[in-house]
């Protein structure tokens, strides 16, 4: 999702757990599927607020949110196709007591 969570919650970057889980709630309640079941729209609004919830409610995702935004999903993984092949090979060499 390219949107800001804070912004889909309608809360501030410093905003308190509170305030977000309220946020959140009311979204929620304003846009549950069950009340409106012919409503794309609503039902998109409710995804895109659990969503943002899921991430701003729980305090490790949203501490890498805050520090990489839309990228906090792949923050912390070795960056492209063939990363994982090398560090697999170098904790081979460092098993055998090799080094490059």
């Amino acid at each position: 999702m390219a949107n800001d969570y804070y912004k889909v919650l309608g809360v501030a970057r410093g905003a308190t757990d509170d305030e977000i889980r309220k946020a959140y709630k009311r979204i929620a309640r304003e846009n549950h599927p069950d009340l409106h079941p012919d409503d794309k729209a609503a039902a998109e609004r409710f995804k895109e607020a659990t969503e943002a919830y899921e991430v701003l409610g729980d305090a490790e995702k949203r501490k890498q949110y805050d520090q990489f935004g839309s990228a906090w999903k792949h923050a912390g993984r070795p960056a492209g196709r063939f990363a994982a092949v090398g560090s697999q090979a170098a904790a081979s060499r460092a098993a055998a007591g090799r080094s490059t």
